[in-house]
């Protein structure tokens, strides 16, 4: 089947990237871009409600990407795990964000409430 353009299929959100969508990355990209310096792989377990080896696994799929920077080393003589969006990484996430942005507009529209909850989130106007 041939790859449709963006104005022949308006539905199809292409940039909904299947690697960022899972609800987990999401949940870790979201935290380390509230956190551009990074964050310890213990702060991002907390923060996502993750366990150790889940954790493991979904920052392994955001690193083969080239979404996430992780740097072992040690603090003291303890091992420490930091991890940080890379700057493709940001732009991947902000675009991603835009087209998912696209998306609830469209839903509203469909619904016909742009008046109502969401745009008081500021994604539509009031």
């Amino acid at each position: 089947m041939p790859k449709t353009e963006p104005n022949n299929a308006p539905f199809s959100y292409d940039g909904l990237d299947r690697v960022i969508h899972e609800k987990a990355r999401l949940g870790l990209l979201t935290s380390l871009m509230a956190h551009p310096k990074g964050l310890a792989f213990a702060d991002l377990k907390q923060l996502c409600g993750l366990t150790d080896g889940n954790l493991s696994r979904h920052l392994q799929v955001l690193q083969e990407a080239g979404l996430v920077e992780v740097t072992k080393g040690y603090e003291g003589n303890r091992p420490h795990t930091t991890c940080r969006l890379t700057k493709s990484g940001r732009r991947r996430f902000l675009d991603y964000l835009a087209v998912l942005e696209r998306l609830v507009r469209d839903a509203a529209k469909a619904a016909g409430k742009e008046d109502t909850a969401i745009a008081r989130l500021g994604i539509l106007p009031v």
